[in-house]
């Protein structure tokens, strides 16, 4: 078990590790920072990057500080997992720095399902408990790559590939992962296909997956 100061050693060592990469996915900055600040909210913004900028010298250390990542999170879901992202969103100073972080909790054999980052490789380290992981290739090879994954272990998902994380113990788990992107973007495969607003005609799914449609309009319902 790690303590508050291991945990946040890890993520620093892993980030630092992310923006080795990061230039592949964000544009370079091209000023020592810039914390995000509410459109609505500046009488002297820049936008940058996706956000507007606060005036460098209003910027204050709690603009680049998150506190509590070392607490276990609630697994109590349909998945027995639960993602904390740490992105611009969370952490304004992340503005153009091209790096962000997320803790991943696990219930015994909980999921975290196929999904994608569209703008950002993923760089993982379990700290806790052993997973099961692996990504897939683009079209037409659509290989599977997968490993199973000690305390201790690190593993890459490149940008865009769908990839999964799955608890394979009796016991909780958690990781930790940094992303080569200030903020990499999350479709999880299974929520936007069958879940999205307006769903899509389940003709189109029906053909898509070679399902009986009412098989396809039964996970349309459930998602």
């Amino acid at each position: 078990m790690m303590n508050g100061v291991q945990y946040f050693l890890v993520a620093g060592v892993l980030l630092a590790l992310a923006s080795s990469f990061a230039s592949a996915s964000d544009p370079a900055s091209l000023q020592d920072f810039c914390v995000a600040i509410d459109q609505y909210d500046s009488e002297s913004a820049v936008f940058v990057n996706g956000k507007f900028c606060k005036d460098p010298k209003l910027a204050t250390a709690n603009d680049f500080f998150f506190s509590g990542l070392q607490n276990p999170r609630n697994t109590d879901n349909q998945l027995g997992s639960n993602v904390t992202l740490l992105n611009v969103d969370m952490i304004p100073g992340l503005n153009t720095l091209d790096v962000s972080l997320a803790r991943i909790d696990f219930a015994p054999y909980g999921v975290n399902p196929p999904h994608t980052h569209p703008r950002g490789t993923e760089f993982l380290l379990v700290l806790e408990g052993t997973l099961y992981v692996g990504f897939v290739t683009s079209n037409p090879d659509n290989r599977l790559f997968t490993k199973v994954l000690n305390a201790g272990d690190v593993f890459v998902f490149p940008v865009g590939l769908i990839h999964f994380q799955f608890n394979v113990g009796n016991t909780n788990a958690v990781s930790i992962s940094a992303f080569s992107s200030q903020n990499p973007g999350l479709i999880v495969i299974a929520n936007n296909v069958f879940g999205s607003n307006p769903p899509i005609s389940p003709d189109v799914l029906t053909k898509a997956f070679q399902l009986d449609k009412n098989v396809v309009t039964a996970l349309q319902e459930k998602f």
